[in-house]
């Protein structure tokens, strides 16, 4: 049986669909993590409060982020901070405005939409704070920079991959991870009607540009990748194809969705 949308305040998307069996249309929905599943940069939450030396306060300019942060964990599981310390700090971050409700709307519609998460935080953080939230469940897979208890029982950090995409950083291309996804489902026999890609950061402008003119871009307005999309749309007139659909409350994200699907059932 069908379940309702006014859980979340909004129409129902199924009245008058009763076709038994009839398969349903399939669209991908892609996650950023910080700053758009929750309202702040994870790295700077797990930090703020504690003394660092002066070489680790500044993340360096032009290097390596990851490392930055690898060596930012490393200090502070010396300095005394444990994997349970990171965690219910992880657990706590607020997540963004409206996030509750269209995790509440997805809750509901999980036949018709395949969730995953792309991100340049790390799993064991946004593993604790989807747990916490109630919502792990309802991502298919999540891309991370692996992070993971060591034999001392500190928290360690890694890199999630190489590549060779100039404007991402070192350690993760988030458009090489969602092209590597697309193809392994369509082996899988899953073809997606559209992407639709929710994000904020300079990172994710780079998954975004690979998007076809079927899809849809969520940038969170008035971040990066919000003004990168604007600044190629002003210099490139119908370089960027996806549909643009800027936020502020994923409330706005979810009713887009219900639009969508209505028109697809």
């Amino acid at each position: 049986m069908r379940r309702c949308c006014q859980g979340v305040g909004l129409p129902c998307l199924f009245k008058g669909v009763g076709m038994a069996g009839a398969r349903p249309p399939r669209f991908l929905l892609v996650f950023d993590f910080d700053e758009t599943i929750v309202d702040e940069n994870s790295d700077d939450s797990v930090v703020r409060g504690r003394a660092l030396p002066e070489p680790l306060r500044q993340s360096p300019a032009g290097g390596s982020y990851n490392e930055h942060m690898q060596r930012v964990l490393g200090y502070l599981g010396e300095q005394g901070v444990r994997p349970a310390d990171f965690r219910a700090v992880y657990e706590n971050i607020p997540l963004s405005p409206g996030m509750a409700e269209l995790f509440q709307f997805l809750s509901k519609h999980q036949e018709l939409l395949e969730l995953v998460l792309i991100s340049d935080a790390n799993t064991f953080g946004i593993e604790a704070k989807l747990r916490a939230a109630g919502v792990r469940s309802l991502f298919r897979k999540i891309f991370s920079n692996p992070a993971s208890i060591d034999r001392r029982g500190l928290l360690t950090l890694g890199p999630y991959h190489g590549h060779r995409c100039p404007q991402c950083p070192p350690n993760m291309c988030k458009g090489k991870i969602l092209g590597e996804y697309l193809q392994e489902r369509a082996r899988q026999d899953v073809e997606f009607q559209r992407v639709l890609y929710v994000g904020d950061g300079a990172n994710d402008f780079c998954p975004a540009g690979t998007l076809t003119a079927a899809d849809v871009a969520f940038p969170r307005k008035g971040y990066p990748m919000h003004r990168l999309i604007q600044e190629r749309q002003e210099k490139q007139p119908g370089a960027f194809q996806a549909a643009v659909v800027p936020w502020e409350s994923a409330t706005e994200v979810a009713r887009y969705l219900q639009e969508l699907l209505r028109k697809k059932c």
